[in-house]
Order: structure tokens, then C-alpha cells, then sequence
């Protein structure tokens, strides 16, 4: 259980990075702790990648309809320019984002913000997924969530692309991924949703 660090003492800063394969709960486990800031009387602000527009173009929303508002943003530059002053910076869909958000986000960190970063931790080839890796590096906190794998039941830690496509970044939901442990996951296309074992 994540527990939210004290305030007391003065204001300072630190990364908070929520991770983990899709459908495990990320977007709405950010939701909640941006909602809760709120809810505290801290200023929030909220970004994510404008290529993202899966659900909606300006809200961040989780797969059972959760939402908040955010901004929408092409470069994490854009993140360090426009969440300056305030308590709390929100930030879905990390691994979209360039190269540069981890240093974004400490210079966010250093300045006494709380950065929350919601995001895959892998790709589809179940690879270190972009920025991720470095924000979990110079994170004080993380969470790893998982899903369940649809095939066996199982602790899913991969995202199983079932289309051919090989671009790194193919945004999609259901259709198109499904959670699967790293033994389903490895077993590839032998395995289809409806061919599921009994548990």
C-alpha cells in the first residue's frame, strides 16, 4: 500500500512513478492520488502526451471511465514551462514522452514538487519502455502494479500485442493488447483468449 510522504518540515519536492504492464490499474491509481491532492487544498496540474486521444483529447481517462482533466502536451519541456508553482504535478502516458522527462521531472522534484508519473514500464517486446527506466531510477517511490493474464489467470506482468504491427508505439485498448504473465507472454501466438485453461 502506498503510503503519501508528510509535507512537514518545509516544502520538498520528490517523484513518485506508478508502473506497470496495461490494465493493471496505473491511470487509475494517478486519478486517485491527484484527487486526493485536491481534496487537500494543493494545486495541481496535469499533463499528458497530445498524441494520446484514446478516450478523450483533453481528459486522462482509466479503462473503467475515470477521469480528470489535463493538459495536453508535445515535449516534457512543455511539462517544466507550465507546472512551475504549484504543489503537484500529474503526468499519464509516460512512456510516450521524450527522453527528457526524468531530468524534467527532477528539476520538478528539486523546486518542492510532488511529480506523479503514470506509466508502461515495458513495450510490447517486453522491453524497457522509453523514459521509464531513468524515472525509476531517480524515483523516491514506486509502485509496480500488475494485471491478471487472460490466458491463465495468473500475475500479469507483459502488454501482448495480438496485431502484427512492429512500430513501437501503436496506441490501443482492448482490442488490441492483453495482459499476460511472462510464461503466456513468451508462448506468443500459440495462445488465443478463448483457449483460456481452466483455473
Amino acid at each position: 500500500m502506498f503510503i503519501e510522504p508528510s509535507l512537514t518540515g518545509g516544502r520538498r519536492g520528490w517523484i513518485e512513478v506508478i508502473c506497470g504492464s496495461m490494465f493493471s490499474g496505473k491511470t487509475e491509481e494517478l486519478i486517485r492520488r491527484l484527487k486526493r491532492a485536491r481534496f487537500a487544498n494543493l494545486s495541481v496540474e496535469i499533463f499528458k502526451p497530445a498524441m494520446d486521444t484514446r478516450y478523450d483529447e483533453e481528459q486522462i481517462v482509466s479503462h473503467n471511465e475515470n477521469r480528470i482533466l489535463s493538459t495536453p502536451v508535445d515535449s516534457s519541456q512543455q511539462i517544466l514551462l507550465l507546472g512551475q508553482g504549484v504543489d503537484v504535478v500529474g503526468i499519464d502516458e509516460a512512456q510516450f514522452f521524450d527522453l527528457e522527462l526524468p531530468n524534467v521531472c527532477d528539476q520538478l522534484a528539486l523546486s518542492g514538487i510532488r511529480v506523479i508519473v503514470a506509466g508502461l514500464d515495458m513495450n510490447f517486446q517486453g522491453q524497457p519502455f522509453g523514459p521509464i527506466p531513468a524515472l525509476l531510477a531517480k524515483a523516491e517511490y514506486i509502485t509496480k502494479l500488475h494485471a491478471i493474464c487472460v490466458q491463465c489467470g495468473n500475475i500479469a506482468t507483459h502488454s501482448y500485442r495480438k496485431s502484427k504491427d512492429k512500430n513501437t508505439v501503436l496506441l490501443g485498448e482492448n482490442g488490441l493488447y492483453e495482459p499476460r504473465c511472462r510464461v503466456c507472454y513468451n508462448r506468443g501466438d500459440e495462445l488465443s483468449a478463448t483457449a483460456r485453461p481452466s483455473l
